[in-house]
């Protein structure tokens, strides 16, 4: 299912063909250097594509989005959103392969306004571990500040 297109992306439902992409990714150093708690495991991707493919986009439960590249529908990244009461907390993870060609902030600035327009009072929290500089400075792109974990507010 697609949830978003941008010029050069689809965000979508997770599908069975991203675990070799998914599995190369979470394995890498520059990838999982800052991530905790991901699945790495071959089976264990399977199982968690299985689980998440079904996934809506949503302010009332949990879900995770694959990005895609518009062109040859090839994840390369991921996004995970869970809700709160009073915030949405999103996480990501992009395929070192796709650094630093702002991909990572067009899929994330589609998502974070559509999530806005379907929950506008909430704001957005992303934890993110003070040595990951390249994190850092994509949400301050996003205008997130800085309060010992990252908070975006929307715009008034």
């Amino acid at each position: 299912m697609i949830f978003l297109k941008t010029k050069r992306l689809v965000l979508r439902s997770l599908m069975p063909q991203d675990v070799d992409t998914i599995f190369d990714y979470r394995n890498n150093e520059v990838c999982f250097r800052y991530q905790k708690g991901q699945a790495k495991d071959y089976a264990e991707i399977v199982k968690m594509i299985e689980r998440r493919r079904a996934d809506v986009l949503s302010v009332e439960a949990p879900f995770m989005v694959a990005v895609a590249l518009k062109e040859t529908n090839e994840i390369i990244g991921e996004i995970v959103v869970k809700p709160g009461a009073d915030a949405i907390e999103l996480g990501y993870t992009f395929s070192y392969r796709y650094h630093r060609r702002g991909y990572a902030f067009e899929a994330l600035t589609v998502l974070i306004d559509q999530l806005h327009r379907m929950g506008p009072d909430r704001a957005f929290i992303s934890f993110v571990e003070p040595q990951n500089i390249a994190s850092m400075g994509l949400l301050r792109k996003l205008e997130y500040r800085d309060m010992d974990c990252l908070l975006y507010t929307s715009p008034s």
